[in-house]
């Protein structure tokens, strides 16, 4: 390779890396303003975790004794940790997308608009927003499953795929609120269609008791369901013993491609319906 060919392919190497560092830099500064909201309100992480508390101390202690579902070997306490984990970041982030029907009410939403930043840096620096609050929540569980005796396997490694899982999962369930409040636009309807979704996600998947328990038509739903791969993931993390104990036996690079696959998908549908909000 000639001195001629290096300059030339480092400055093509330069003009490929430039508009994706700005892309990031955008996104992060979105991000940032989402964690502001949160240092504000710092007492949302209070009350966001009193429903995984009832669920693990009431519902969790409960069917422990009753030994009603059959999982694998694995305490019912241990099996519904990461289910219960998993619902806490899907019900923080369902809900996330009402914060641009504020913002669109407030004129912040046209500012962005008008802005240079992409339609895709601004959906992803709100799902990555919405990500890093659920690691609050996910921090609060894990603690709280450790004072109920609940055997985690706590590794850096394990930790980190743990914040991986929290994020991405948070991610896209945050990106799907805000394609439904760019379609909705208001409130009110917002706030109702969430609630209507939210059982049906949480019920249709693994997280409180194991897919083989369903039946067929219902099975097929659940491995449709994003959900299931969250909590599968975090159950291949989380949980002490053998490898895949109340797993949906997946494995967890799949858990993972799939999860990101969707996220992708639904990050290119909410920058074309971003604008909509608005109209």
């Amino acid at each position: 390779m000639t001195p001629g060919q290096t300059v030339s392919t480092g400055a093509g190497a330069a003009r490929l890396l430039t508009p994706l560092l700005a892309f990031c830099r955008k996104t992060l500064a979105i991000a940032d303003l989402e964690l502001r909201k949160l240092r504000r309100d710092p007492t949302e992480l209070v009350t966001r975790a009193i429903q995984p508390a009832l669920w693990l101390l009431l519902f969790g202690e409960v069917m422990s004794r009753s030994r009603a579902l059959a999982t694998g070997g694995v305490p019912y306490l241990d099996f519904l940790l990461p289910g219960i984990l998993a619902q806490s970041v899907l019900f923080i982030a369902i809900f996330n997308g009402i914060s641009i029907i504020w913002e669109r009410d407030l004129g912040i939403v046209h500012k962005f608009l008008a802005s240079p930043t992409p339609r895709a840096a601004l959906v992803v620096g709100k799902a990555l927003g919405g990500g890093i609050r659920a690691l609050a929540q996910a921090l609060v569980v894990l603690l709280l499953g450790l004072a109920l005796g609940v055997h985690l396997r706590l590794s850096p490694g394990t930790l980190g795929g743990v914040a991986l899982l929290v994020v991405l999962g948070a991610a896209l369930f945050s990106t799907f609120s805000l394609i439904i409040a760019c379609l909705v636009k208001t409130r009110e309807r917002f706030m109702g269609i969430g609630q209507v979704l939210t059982m049906p996600l949480f019920f249709a998947s693994n997280a409180i008791y194991p897919i083989a328990m369903m039946p067929g038509w219902l099975q097929s739903v659940a491995r449709l369901n994003p959900l299931t791969y969250e909590v599968d993931g975090l159950r291949n993390l989380l949980l002490a013993g053998p490898a895949g104990l109340g797993a949906t036996d997946v494995g967890l690079p799949t858990d993972i491609a799939v999860l990101s696959v969707i996220f992708v998908a639904l990050v290119g549908l909410a920058a074309r319906q971003y604008p909509k909000i608005v109209q």
